[in-house]
């Protein structure tokens, strides 16, 4: 819902109002109920499932305007216009504010005491065609020239010489990591074009820097740093432009579990006093960084300073295996060339979970030694259980 303030009142006038569906199951139901001529009839657009209004894409509030919103983001300039307020509201204040033309609070209204959610909603799925299960790993996989390989992290060496390639202040979002604006959108599946944008709403000239850079590059942040969306591009686009490291004062926890899956070491100041220190342009030294890792306390010199500084790395036991193997595409390839190489099927068929296992401790033991093996025993059960069926031939 959009809507403008009138002056000297606290009253908003509804300019318009949209109807975004979720799922295509409510819509029909919607429909089916005979509720959705209501909705037309009293002025709401029906949007199509996507981003839409969320990033500008339309239904952008007026210049100073008000919007009152119930989906999830209103970060600055989030809606396509810099001077307008999004307020975040429930679907009930959104709904109840639109037919009264006011700002209302829902809390103690009758008029939804009796609203019952229903016991079911048909599911039309008219719209998917189901593969041919013979042809599966067998067709060609066809790419547009827009869509480009993803880049995959590397394993945690134990040296590490880094470059600081830009130093940032607290809540950095993941909007600010890589844009995501109806000019960006239609590259999602293009991260070398992306990258090119990464950071610039922070930095216009990270990207340049990152590309420059005499070693791999390194981002300095301040508190909460990745909050908000939580969109992987934000990881993908610094990993393409061969970020290593990012050291900062807190991490948002969905992103920094981003950079884990992708190789890129989510670092924290044990003294926050120290992102003082740091500055673009300076030279990072790691070393024995594989124990760091391991014992949860990594150190870091800096050439420019002299000093060395303590830095706390919090990760689970999963995180910390996918990390030192450069994320969990790169962990992944790893485990599908050992099981192509130490593995050999009596015939090409699927193979059931349990004769996996017992299969690949019989043939792998004398090739691959019992604590590598039972390290990964897990990402085994994972890597099987997620393509359903495995193949070996």
């Amino acid at each position: 819902m959009r809507c403008h303030p009138k002056k000297a009142t606290l009253s908003i006038l509804m300019s318009l109002w949209s109807l975004p569906q979720a799922l295509a199951k409510f819509l029909k139901r919607l429909a089916d109920d005979g509720l959705l001529t209501i909705f037309l009839e009293a002025g709401a657009r029906i949007l199509e499932s996507g981003c839409g209004p969320c990033i500008g894409m339309g239904q952008a509030p007026n210049t100073n305007g008000v919007s009152l919103r119930s989906f999830n983001r209103n970060f600055y300039a989030r809606s396509g216009t810099p001077s307008a307020d999004v307020y975040l509201v429930s679907p009930e204040t959104a709904i109840l504010s639109a037919i009264t033309g006011t700002l209302q609070d829902p809390y103690g209204d009758k008029r939804f005491e009796n609203i019952k959610t229903p016991d079911t909603f048909n599911l039309d799925d008219n719209l998917f065609i189901k593969p041919n299960e013979d042809f599966i790993g067998k067709t060609p996989l066809v790419k547009g020239p827009n869509i480009k390989e993803v880049p995959i992290g590397k394993a945690i060496q134990d040296s590490l010489t880094g470059e600081v390639c830009t130093h940032l202040e607290d809540n950095i979002t993941t909007d600010h990591i890589m844009p995501s604006n109806a000019s960006l959108l239609p590259f999602r599946s293009n991260i070398p074009h992306l990258a090119n944008f990464c950071m610039t709403p922070a930095d216009k000239d990270f990207p340049e820097r990152c590309k420059n850079a005499k070693n791999p590059p390194v981002i300095i942040a301040g508190e909460n740093y990745g909050q908000g969306s939580s969109r992987e591009h934000a990881a993908l686009a610094p990993l393409y432009l061969g970020v290593c490291a990012v050291i900062a004062k807190s991490f948002a926890r969905i992103h920094k579990a981003n950079l884990v899956n992708n190789g890129i070491l989510p670092l924290t100041f044990k003294n926050p006093e120290d992102y003082e220190d740091f500055q673009v342009g300076d030279t990072l030294h790691f070393d024995n960084l594989v124990e760091s890792v391991k014992n949860k306390l990594v150190t870091v010199k800096n050439e420019r300073t002299g000093k060395t500084y303590a830095l706390d790395i919090e990760l689970g036991q999963r995180q910390e295996h996918l990390l030192l193997r450069g994320g969990l595409l790169a962990d992944i390839k790893k485990i599908k060339s050992f099981l192509s190489i130490n593995l050999q099927a009596p015939s090409k068929r699927p193979v059931p979970v349990g004769y996996f296992f017992i299969f690949t401790l019989q043939k792998s033991i004398s090739s691959y030694n019992k604590p590598k093996l039972l390290d990964n025993f897990i990402l085994y059960c994972y890597y099987t259980i997620a393509s359903s069926s495995l193949v070996l031939c």
